[in-house]
């Protein structure tokens, strides 16, 4: 008789009759550095909003008196949801779509996800292409936004210095004339006036449009090779952006009238806290920030190695971006305060947010100081290095998650499909490179992004908390074929269909609200993360991915649908079409979610009960992307494999080599008991 060879020292022609043509997708890659990953989260989630929105909300909101519910939104709702969406991407090593292989009903959250990223990257490059035209702009004696007199200029521009007399600056009646830096903008830059709505564009602007295509040059050639170039690539930009801060910050503090400005900023109102509209704009805020549920951070952490700290990563980079926004308001309103002493007006005449701030009002401030030119390159660079980096994210989210779905066919060419992906996205983005292409653009802002993106990190946080459950009977039969000696292909095979049939049930009634259901996925989740970082999340995680975030959210979801207000532009008002067109544009993310649903639960059979429970139910291969990293209930899954039962064996009697091998054996002892206590 024979000696048997365990399964582990089997190669697959051992194995007996089973199909040898298992192909395998090219590596997928991962970061070639120990801090690609920390800068790039930190590229990615400092960007336009920490300059150009965090500081006007601030003001707005209670000045000093806004850092209470700041921070406190950033704890219920920003860091968990953040650190969420790592341990999601690092456990599977999988992008946006494929990640939905923890429970295929949901897949439609994944193809929202591309949705909004991509409706984003589309506006959010144009908005790149225009920070490089007053970058070349800068590149002068003078700039040309500092004087009056030009082609562009009407009779009510008004170069706005403040009037000097024996006794100081008089105050400028700046309500019936227009700065020169305004009219730039709107009449030279945008040529506004030679459209007559968004229904009619005008003409393309060719100065606009070349410099579109330099920004989709340059995020083509920094994600030309994945995040091995990308990551890279943000050791500049996602540092030089914070030498260029302090140099502002310290020019500004420096300038007469900054104090003014500084006090106008953080001044504690503390009776805005009895609002609601703080607490609501503060969350947004967080949320917005850290870009969850747009697939950047679940993108980045898939290329991570499966024990990467991102417990740690967490902290950095959430707390990091949180000071980068107070300190960007140091840095904004020490300019202002100046600007408003020169003019002699108060300073919330001259403080503005988001396009306004960036492209009027900080480069009408930057004519004032000595220098101009040289400080106006600096402010419009650091915006450069802030959008670039948040566009990689972007782009490289859209191209993981299509190569992930198809690795056979188009992880070999992924430098072609990402050069494709661009000239796509250049095409569409054409419309808003005419002279009515801010209309566009506005609408995309307020409506790709908004209400959509809170349903699906609302539904993606539920379904990972409350539907991720247990796997069935398959689990078990497969591995009895394994001990019958059937090759682990062919297990897997024949294991799939009687997975499928498992008697476990992690779906609650249908008519039971999500927020009632069963909490057995956060059990199974907080495994996972144990297994991949050796310690289990907290109560303090577990409370806010069952309750505290899902609630903020639903509170978002709920404020910004009753307080909707109808997109404007200045004095221009969108007709009801194109307030249509943006609703639409909105619910067709949220309809994706319904329309996953119906797809997966068509693929499966039996009554509807029994295919919306198969449909919710972890994939066969869901788990570590490595067989190296799969232990207890993941192990041999994956096809091709073999199994590690002796390994296992021995590790169970003598211990494991590392701590994250004894880490897999505490896990596979806890599952072990729980299914003793089951029975």
């Amino acid at each position: 008789m024979w000696p048997v060879t365990p399964d582990l020292l089997m190669t697959p022609s051992d194995q007996g009759d089973v199909d040898l043509d298992v192909d395998f997708a090219a590596d997928r890659g991962n970061w070639t550095g120990k801090l690609d990953f920390l800068l790039s989260c930190i590229g990615y989630c400092v960007g336009l909003g920490n300059v150009w929105r965090f500081p006007y909300r601030a003001y707005t909101n209670g000045g000093g008196a806004f850092l209470v519910p700041y921070f406190l939104m950033l704890a219920i709702c920003g860091i968990p949801l953040f650190f969420l969406e790592l341990s999601l991407g690092q456990f599977s090593s999988l992008g946006p779509l494929a990640v939905w292989k923890i429970s295929p009903l949901f897949k439609g959250a994944g193809a929202a996800m591309l949705l909004i990223v991509g409706l984003v990257a589309i506006y959010y490059n144009m908005i790149i292409a225009y920070v490089l035209f007053y970058l070349f702009a800068s590149l002068t004696s003078n700039l040309p936004w500092e004087h009056c007199g030009n082609w562009w200029n009407t009779e009510r521009c008004l170069e706005h210095r403040g009037p000097r007399d024996g006794n100081g600056v008089l105050p400028l009646n700046l309500s019936s004339t227009v700065s020169p830096s305004e009219e730039y903008w709107s009449r030279y830059v945008l040529h506004i006036q030679g459209s007559q709505g968004i229904g009619q564009p005008g003409e393309i602007r060719w100065n606009l449009c070349l410099c579109l295509l330099l920004a989709w040059v340059i995020v083509f050639l920094c994600i030309l090779k994945g995040v091995k170039s990308s990551g890279k690539v943000v050791y500049f930009t996602a540092t030089f952006p914070y030498l260029i801060l302090l140099m502002l910050l310290v020019r500004g503090v420096t300038l007469p009238g900054a104090w003014k400005g500084i006090q106008f900023y953080l001044t504690p109102q503390f009776h805005h806290l009895l609002s609601s509209k703080v607490w609501i704009e503060a969350a947004l805020q967080i949320f917005y920030s850290l870009g969850v549920g747009f697939g950047g951070l679940l993108t980045f952490a898939s290329y991570n190695t499966f024990h990467q700290n991102i417990y740690r990563d967490t902290f950095i980079v959430t707390l990091g971006n949180a000071i980068t926004s107070i300190l960007a308001g140091f840095a904004i309103f020490s300019v202002l305060g100046y600007m408003s002493q020169e003019l002699g007006v108060p300073v919330d005449q001259v403080a503005k947010a988001g396009p306004g701030l960036a492209f009027v009002v900080y480069p009408q401030a930057m004519t004032m100081l000595p220098l101009s030119p040289f400080w106006s390159f600096l402010f419009f660079f650091m915006l450069l290095t802030l959008g670039l980096d948040s566009q990689f994210a972007f782009l490289e989210t859209i191209v993981t998650a299509v190569t992930d779905e198809f690795p056979y066919y188009l992880r070999p060419k992924k430098a072609v499909f990402s050069g494709l992906i661009c000239v796509a996205m250049y095409l569409m983005g054409l419309i808003l490179t005419t002279d009515g292409g801010m209309y566009w653009l506005v609408l995309l802002d307020d409506y790709s992004a908004s209400f959509g993106l809170m349903v699906v990190v609302i539904t993606t946080c539920l379904a990972v908390t409350r539907v991720y459950g247990e796997k069935g009977q398959g689990r078990q039969a497969d591995a009895s074929q394994r001990e019958q000696g059937v090759g682990p292909v062919l297990a897997v095979r024949q294991g799939k269909q009687a997975w499928r049939r498992g008697s476990q049930v992690p779906v609650g009634p249908i008519m039971r609200t999500l927020l009632l259901l069963p909490c057995t996925g956060i059990q199974r989740f907080c495994r996972d993360i144990h297994m991949m970082l050796g310690f289990k999340p907290g109560l303090y995680f577990r409370a806010c991915w069952l309750f505290l975030s899902p609630a903020t959210l639903l509170a978002l979801l709920v404020y910004s649908i009753v307080k909707y207000q109808p997109s404007e532009y200045g004095s221009y008002r969108f007709p009801a079409w194109a307030e249509l067109l943006g609703i639409l544009m909105g619910l067709l993310s949220c309809l994706m979610i319904p329309a996953g649903m119906l797809v997966a639960v068509l693929r499966e059979e039996g009554s509807l009960w029994e295919r919306l429970q198969q449909a919710s139910r972890p994939a066969i291969d869901w788990g570590p992307s490595l067989e190296e990293n799969r232990t207890g209930m993941y192990v041999a899954t994956l096809a091709g494999s073999q199994s590690p039962k002796p390994l296992m064996v021995h590790m169970r009697k003598y211990g494991g080599i590392t701590s994250f091998e004894n880490t897999a054996i505490e896990v596979d002892r806890e599952i072990a008991e729980e299914e003793e206590e089951s029975m």
